[in-house]
């Protein structure tokens, strides 16, 4: 049996490349109208400590994130017919069946049992299927 290997630095880049992205996502980009469809009021802001914990959470929930996902997607190297798919074909692999089992089913079931907005729905679930193309994309490369 082949052992699995895992590429740390690669991990690491993608725990900094998810970071920048969940910033730019949720900020710039979709900032207002995600603030604005959970309810919250945009002229508070949160505290310096409260920033400070919710970036340690995110480093911290990236790095598990990328790890499992790298785990994954070595297993995923001993399939049949995977080698032949290339890196664009394991790349986009990776990234719709995890979304597709994982993240996309949480999501709607955040609209259907929190009662949250098709909106919201919008901004999460397509962070999140960046976030793993991002993620799928220098673990396979590096």
């Amino acid at each position: 049996m082949e052992a699995i290997q895992i590429n740390m630095v690669a991990i690491l880049v993608a725990v900094v490349a998810n970071f920048v992205l969940g910033f730019l996502w949720y900020t710039p980009l979709f900032g207002k109208a995600w603030a604005k469809e959970m309810g919250f009021d945009t002229s508070v802001k949160p505290t310096g400590g409260e920033m400070a914990k919710g970036m340690i959470f995110m480093v911290i929930g990236n790095f598990f994130l990328a790890y499992v996902f790298a785990h994954n997607m070595a297993a995923w190297s001993f399939v049949p017919g995977n080698a032949e798919m290339g890196a664009v074909g394991n790349i986009i692999n990776a990234t719709i069946f995890t979304w597709l089992g994982f993240y996309l089913p949480v999501d709607i079931g955040i609209v259907t049992w929190e009662k949250k907005s098709w909106k919201l729905f919008g901004i999460n679930t397509g962070y999140h299927l960046v976030m793993l193309l991002v993620a799928a994309t220098i673990l396979t490369l590096m």
